[in-house]
């Protein structure tokens, strides 16, 4: 059987910081429309705006010629998020783990690990310039 996603929203623009303003927007919403109860709203909008903001300042450098897309879809009871950007990638594989005790205190590095734990399944792909976010609306 195959699955089928339902595009509900696509958005492009430039690597710019306050481009996450129009992204927040976006997940108020879809989130709205889809009746998101508010403990689940805060995963979506922390686990995409994360998403978003390494996309443009890690993956695009912050350069603003470079664009960030996100396209939402719905598969069934799931609304699955994806961005990607123009950068080179990363090893997404082999990130240190920010629990560990040499990690704790450092004030980076904790964005994929917040990505993972607050989203239903979390997906990197062409190597990790296309993060794929689902989270399920039957909770």
């Amino acid at each position: 059987m195959k699955t089928t996603f339902k595009e509900i929203e696509f958005l492009s623009f430039s690597s710019t910081l306050a481009n996450i303003g129009l992204v927040e927007k976006l997940i108020d919403d879809i989130c709205g429309r889809y009746n998101i109860h508010e403990d689940f709203y805060g995963n979506i909008l922390i686990a995409v705006t994360e998403a978003i903001n390494n996309s443009i300042q890690h993956g695009n450098e912050l350069n603003p010629d470079k664009k960030v897309s996100l396209s939402v879809h719905e598969n069934g009871s799931d609304i699955v998020f994806t961005i990607k950007d123009e950068g080179k990638g990363f090893a997404f594989d082999k990130l240190p783990d920010p629990t560990a005790p040499e990690n704790i205190e450092k004030e980076s590095g904790r964005g994929i690990f917040l990505m993972n734990a607050l989203s239903d399944n979390l997906v990197f792909e062409d190597n990790g310039t296309k993060v794929i976010l689902t989270f399920s609306t039957v909770k």
